[in-house]
């Protein structure tokens, strides 16, 4: 057999020995794919291309560049609202953070405890808030908040506390809903804490205590650091989840965010922005512009954690 007979030979088994194109995979991802990118990335790609343009009276549109951004950021009406509902997130953001996920770091480490009965009790009732409707959620805490016939104020009285119109006052109403907020959702930190604790191997746990370490250095010298994954997790869903939140002011305070814009999110701006309320009229393009500085805000975070916690907690490893 000539070389050139051998080399032909050698490329055929080779072609004949390539495994299949997994079509399969394709058939299996393509309904997800095309519905994930028909309502999400669609409608984002549209709405950062709507936030360059303007409208007329008779809604056609014209390439504005940056127009609508110098307009949000330096007009007397908008900027103000803007800021200010960016300083309401971050505050909303930071109870959740400073509030929510320690709460639930605690009850995720007592219910993974063998020694606390009804633990699978306990977890269900801590998380069945989240699964409740928000206008629900919302309408039971006005009543129960409410200075006239809420049961708020009998409470605090136990603790010496006066009762006061606390969804009425911008100094308290954003502080309170964030508090609900907490109540509703800190089973979803917690349920995630739990899995990490509880897939902590018990040979680590008791080798920590056979070497004398109490409860306490247990958590915080070996259980904490198994976790820090989790809790990167927990941070980057609770400011993207914070950045997104709208229902729970809205289902309160309506869109106008009261009193006196104390409880506004970037969230319920948006909405005023892009579909108008009461006496203010809408502008899908300004609107556009909101939403995507919200988009801008979150991917700056996202990115952070990636690139910042991601990669720490990878060297961590490789060191160990």
């Amino acid at each position: 057999m000539t070389a050139a007979a051998k080399t032909a030979s050698r490329a055929t088994a080779r072609s004949t020995s390539r495994k299949p194109f997994p079509t399969h995979i394709v058939v299996f991802l393509a309904p997800a794919v095309i519905i994930y990118s028909l309502f999400m990335i669609y409608p984002l790609i549209d709405s950062l291309r709507l936030s360059l343009f303007v409208r007329d009276a008779n809604g056609v549109e014209t390439f504005a560049g940056l127009t609508n951004y110098q307009t949000i950021l330096t007009s007397d009406i908008l900027a103000p609202r803007l800021w200010g509902a960016l300083r309401n997130n971050l505050l909303f953001f930071a109870i959740h953070m400073l509030v929510q996920n320690p709460i639930g770091l605690l009850l995720a480490a007592l219910l993974s405890s063998r020694f606390v009965a009804g633990r699978a009790i306990y977890r269900t009732l801590i998380f069945t808030p989240t699964v409740l409707s928000v206008v629900l959620v919302g309408f039971i805490w006005r009543l129960i908040l409410s200075p006239l016939w809420g049961i708020s104020g009998d409470f605090l009285k136990i603790f010496g506390i006066k009762n006061q119109p606390w969804l009425g006052l911008p100094a308290t109403a954003l502080p309170v809903l964030s508090l609900v907020s907490v109540w509703q959702y800190v089973g979803i930190p917690m349920m995630l804490f739990l899995a990490a604790l509880i897939a902590i191997p018990d040979e680590l746990v008791e080798a920590a205590r056979v070497d004398g370490a109490t409860a306490w250095g247990v958590f915080w010298r070996v259980k904490f650091p198994l976790i820090l994954p989790t809790v990167g997790i927990v941070a980057i869903l609770t400011f993207v989840g914070n950045f997104n939140a709208f229902d729970l002011i809205y289902a309160t305070q309506t869109a106008l965010a009261g009193p006196e814009f104390s409880t506004d999110l970037l969230g319920t701006l948006f909405y005023r922005t892009f579909f108008g309320f009461q006496l203010q009229s809408g502008s899908p393009t300004l609107g556009a512009t909101v939403a995507t500085i919200m988009f801008l805000i979150i991917l700056t975070g996202v990115l952070i954690y990636l690139f910042g916690w991601q990669r720490r907690l990878l060297k961590m490893e490789i060191q160990l």
